[in-house]
């Protein structure tokens, strides 16, 4: 089946990022993201500062995969907008990746962790293509006592 309106095929061009991402397919990932010197690319990862420029982003992206054993993606709240050739795609990210591998080569231990991102693509004539991610960590809420003493 083939998408489409925008819409799909914008959904499709954002599945397929995090489907490469949980193959450590960095050469798929590379033909994702738009191609050329003054594209404005950026990415931010939770935790780290802005990259600009695709060599820096996909640089960023190959050392994320050289140093992750294990990675899935389970994708919710998604939501996409088109506007011309830009489109907007916010989702949480559900991810379940696994720790380094243990002395006798098993995988470590599985973390859990919620992203919520922004991926920004635009029409190319070779279609929809990233030109910015940025994802946020989701802080867990605490659940505190109410001081039930009041200031004097």
């Amino acid at each position: 089946m083939t998408a489409r309106t925008d819409t799909e095929q914008v959904e499709l061009a954002n599945t397929t990022f995090y489907e490469v991402m949980e193959r450590s397919d960095f050469e798929s990932l590379s033909g994702l993201w738009l191609d050329g010197d003054d594209d404005g690319v950026s990415c931010v990862h939770p935790g780290w500062p802005v990259l600009s420029g695709r060599g820096e982003v996909l640089r960023s992206y190959a050392l994320i995969m050289a140093n992750t054993e294990y990675i899935q993606f389970f994708l919710t709240d998604v939501e996409v907008s088109v506007s011309s050739d830009t489109a907007l795609v916010t989702c949480t990210e559900n991810i379940l990746s696994g720790g380094p591998a243990e002395e006798s080569g098993e995988l470590g231990p599985l973390v859990g962790q919620l992203v919520v991102a922004t991926n920004v693509f635009r029409r190319t004539s070779e279609g929809w293509k990233l030109w910015s991610h940025h994802g946020s960590p989701v802080l867990a809420e605490t659940e505190e006592e109410p001081d039930d003493e009041t200031p004097a």
